[in-house]
Order: structure tokens, then C-alpha cells, then sequence
């Protein structure tokens, strides 16, 4: 039988690299308004920085789901292979990871009962591979329609789902802000979510539930795949400059009103946890901003195609290893932000002034990416074990 080898995607491998950097500078810039009680704003240059680093790298974890969904929907092979490929890819370093994590952060005894009901909320960015699981499960289902929808049928599911990346704003709106949040199980702060479309308080699984999500993001990558071809850069730019500055405003924005809200515009300003998370409301991986962000920039990757020294030598290899970067980058950069923070200090005592934010977070992003990159390179190369850890 004849072998036919797929062309392998070079703009994914460069998407991969940039979307784990953005990672990484996301949970360089938490520290800046995540401290004290929960929440902390020591100055408005510290909250003005965080609205644009937050903004500018908020579709990272979108634009792996649009990789994931490019590559593999709809599957075209039986699902139980498909699932036991995705097991040993992505579910085995996953396990590894969770086991390490638990040993290296509180009390292990107690991690490791935790972690037969979820992840160790210390390596917080786990859950982002829990909602992968999830989707990955719900390929096969969907693979039959994705084989045989037309470009207008998609395009209808595709705009249902833009109006539900509005529906975090509609319940702020109606729930009353910063009224809205409460205690869940665990003293865990979670949104008294206003109850819309058929929702109560005794069902949540209301008329957009099911099309709401991470689910949008597979069907945008399925959509980019099948109805749209090679852009020109001037039609590209047109699209993604205008989505890339709404989705700016949008999630800056509105980062920035809800701390103001919060705070009365007196410096510094601390709050509980829930307080953070309410300001995170137009940064939510599912809201209207982040959606237009993750656009803009899947058409502007899109565009690369460059497979010279530098691709084989660099993207290619770490493109690879991205996934054991994004397990395990945590343990280094805590690391990084902690010696920073003692170099560079905080607030207005910061020894570089308005500049000490930026200068902070970008060597933490940039010093922990290069070193998670180093390590997980090496470490995918170790014989038999490599991959299991990596992925």
C-alpha cells in the first residue's frame, strides 16, 4: 500500500511557540493584581500595565484549541484510536505532571486525595488540559457533521456562538457587577450567575449551554481549515487589525473600568480573590474581546511560512516540546518572578519607576520560556521516557 505523508503545517508550529510565550507572560503579569488578600493593585501604573499585557496575550490558550482543532476535526480514523493516541499524548504527561506538582507544592498527602476529583490548584494553568480532554472527547461525536457541513451551516453555528461570548457581559450587566460573585464549596469564589434563557436556580443547562465554551474555537479552526484559503497580507490585515483592536479595548477595557469601579481610583487597592476574578470578566477565554484577539492573530500566524535554519533548529523542536513547557513552566517561573521582584522591587518603590511592571514581566516571561524551553527540549530527547513526560 502507498504511504501518503500529510504536509506538515509549518504556521502551527510558529503558533504553538508564540501562543506559549503569551502563556507564560499572562502568569508573569498575575502577580501585579492577584497578591494580598486575593486581589491587589499597588498603583494605576501597575493596573495599566497589567490591562495591556493581559490584553495583548489573552488568546493563547484559544489559539492552541484552534491548532488542536485544524489538525485533528474531524478525526479520520476509528475512535478508539483516536482517543488512544490523545491518551498517550496528552493525558499520560498530564498524570506525571499532576504527581509532581503535588510533591512539590503544600502538603502531598493531601494534594494526591485532591487530585481524584481535580488538579492541584497551586499548578492552576492544569485546567486548561482538563477542557482539552473534554473537547477531545466530543470529536468523534461531531466528526460525521464537521465531514459534511456547508460553509453557510457552519457559518450560522459559528454566529450563535459569537452572540454567547456576549453573555458574560449580559449577566455582569443584569447581576449587578461586583454583586455577583459569592463563595462556592470550599470558600472557592465563584459567579451567583444571573439565570437567562431558561436557566434556574435548580438548572443551568440553559438554550446556549451546549454552544457556548471552547466549542466555538473548534469550530472557528474547522471553519479556517475548510472555507478559508490563502489570504493576500492586505486581506489579512484588514481583518485582523480592526479585530485586534476591538479586542484590546474590549479586554483591557474593560479590565481597567472594573478595578476602577472596585477601587474609586485610590491606590493601592486590595480586595478577596473574588474581587480579581470579577475584574477578569472581559478576559474571559469565552468573551467577545478574547474571541476577536485569538482571530486577529490566527490570521496574521497563518501567514508565516518560513523553513529555514531557524525553523528546524528552533520552532521546530520547541513547537514539539510545547506541551511539556505549558505542564511544567510553572515550577520556573515562580522561580524567575520571585528573584525579579526582589531585584526590581514593586510599585511606586519600583527602582525603575513606571517601568519596573514591563521591565519585570517581560524577563520573567522571557528567562522562564527560554529555560522550560531548554528542559523540555532536552528532556523529550530521553530515550522511551522523553515523551511520556513531555508529551
Amino acid at each position: 500500500m502507498e504511504t501518503v505523508q500529510r504536509k506538515r503545517e509549518v504556521w502551527i508550529d510558529y503558533l504553538r511557540v508564540i501562543a506559549c510565550f503569551m502563556v507564560l507572560t499572562v502568569h508573569s503579569t498575575e502577580p501585579f493584581y492577584l497578591g494580598g488578600e486575593g486581589s491587589q493593585i499597588l498603583s494605576l501604573n501597575e493596573g495599566i500595565w497589567a490591562a495591556i499585557f493581559l490584553s495583548v496575550t489573552r488568546g493563547c490558550v484559544a489559539l492552541f484549541v484552534i491548532a488542536s482543532s485544524y489538525l485533528q476535526f474531524p478525526i479520520h480514523y476509528p475512535t478508539g484510536e483516536f482517543l488512544r493516541r490523545r491518551a498517550t499524548r496528552v493525558l499520560v504527561p498530564l498524570v506525571v505532571w499532576l504527581l509532581i506538582y503535588a510533591f512539590y507544592w503544600g502538603e502531598p498527602v493531601h494534594n494526591l486525595r485532591d487530585l481524584l476529583v481535580n488538579f492541584n490548584y497551586s499548578a492552576g494553568h492544569l485546567w486548561f488540559v482538563y477542557m482539552l480532554i473534554g473537547l477531545y472527547l466530543l470529536m468523534p461525536l461531531l466528526s460525521p457533521w464537521a465531514e459534511k457541513v456547508g460553509k453557510k451551516e457552519l457559518q450560522a453555528y459559528i454566529c450563535i456562538w459569537l452572540f454567547t461570548s456576549l453573555i458574560p457581559f449580559i449577566r455582569d450587566y443584569l447581576g449587578g457587577g461586583q454583586l455577583s460573585m459569592t463563595y462556592g464549596t470550599g470558600g472557592l469564589p465563584q459567579f451567583a450567575r444571573y439565570p437567562v434563557w431558561g436557566e434556574a436556580s435548580w438548572n443551568l443547562y440553559g438554550t446556549f449551554y451546549y454552544f457556548s465554551g471552547f466549542i466555538g474555537y473548534l469550530l472557528l479552526g474547522l471553519y479556517l481549515r475548510k472555507f478559508v484559503g490563502e489570504l493576500s497580507w492586505g486581506k489579512t490585515l484588514s481583518v485582523s487589525i480592526p479585530c485586534l483592536l476591538g479586542g484590546f479595548a474590549i479586554c483591557g477595557g474593560g479590565f481597567l473600568r472594573r478595578i476602577f469601579l472596585s477601587s474609586g481610583g485610590e491606590f493601592p487597592y486590595s480586595g478577596p480573590l473574588s474581587q480579581g476574578v470579577w475584574w477578569e470578566t472581559s478576559l474571559f477565554n469565552d468573551a467577545l474581546g478574547t474571541v476577536l484577539v485569538t482571530i486577529g492573530f490566527i490570521l496574521i500566524i497563518r501567514k508565516i511560512s518560513c523553513e529555514g535554519k531557524f525553523y528546524r533548529k528552533v520552532v521546530l523542536p520547541v513547537s514539539q516540546a510545547s506541551y511539556g513547557m505549558y505542564l511544567g513552566h510553572m515550577i520556573i517561573l515562580a522561580a524567575f518572578s520571585g528573584l525579579f521582584l526582589g531585584i526590581f522591587g514593586r510599585g511606586e518603590e519600583g527602582i525603575l519607576g513606571i517601568w519596573t511592571p514591563p521591565v519585570e514581566i517581560l524577563l520573567t516571561a522571557f528567562c522562564s520560556y527560554t529555560c522550560a524551553a531548554i528542559a523540555a527540549v532536552l528532556i523529550r530527547k530521553i530515550p522511551k521516557v522523553g515523551k511520556w513526560i513531555i508529551g
